[in-house]
């Protein structure tokens, strides 16, 4: 499940994807459009900035803007981002893996499902972009 924080992620960049090419955002301009809690959003954003997917630009005319093209930003990059694994469980995680605690990999029937199901979704949201999220 997507967590708040990946909704309210989502809901800006789909704004800035509206935005992009027009200049920057102010932050109180995609709170009050997208009705995120502008805190909430400054955290969200700050940390958007940090892993290159956004920037910004201070001063009169500033606010945050895409760094990159929305067509080429994944949407797995950002749940990986802001919500953590795309997997169900740890043990059939690609990037957050951990080994489940009583459990053999080998012989368990949800560890092998759970890989189909992480499969199918990751074939979704590696091959989307914020740019598919404009309708």
């Amino acid at each position: 499940m997507l967590s708040k924080k990946s909704q309210y992620a989502f809901k800006a960049l789909t704004y800035l994807t509206e935005k992009y090419g027009q200049g920057p955002v102010l932050i109180s301009e995609i709170s009050k459009k997208k009705k995120i809690p502008l805190k909430f959003l400054e955290n969200i954003l700050l940390e958007l900035k940090k892993e290159d997917i956004l920037d910004s630009k201070k001063g009169k005319g500033g606010g945050y803007f895409l760094k990159k093209d929305p067509a080429k930003v994944k949407m797995a990059t950002i749940i990986r981002l802001t919500n953590g694994p795309i997997a169900m469980l740890p043990c059939v995680s690609l990037y957050f893996y951990e080994r489940c605690k009583n459990c053999d990999e080998k012989q368990c029937g949800l560890h092998d499902l759970m890989i189909e199901v992480r499969d199918a979704t990751l074939q979704i949201v590696e091959n989307r972009t914020l740019k598919d999220l404009i309708v």
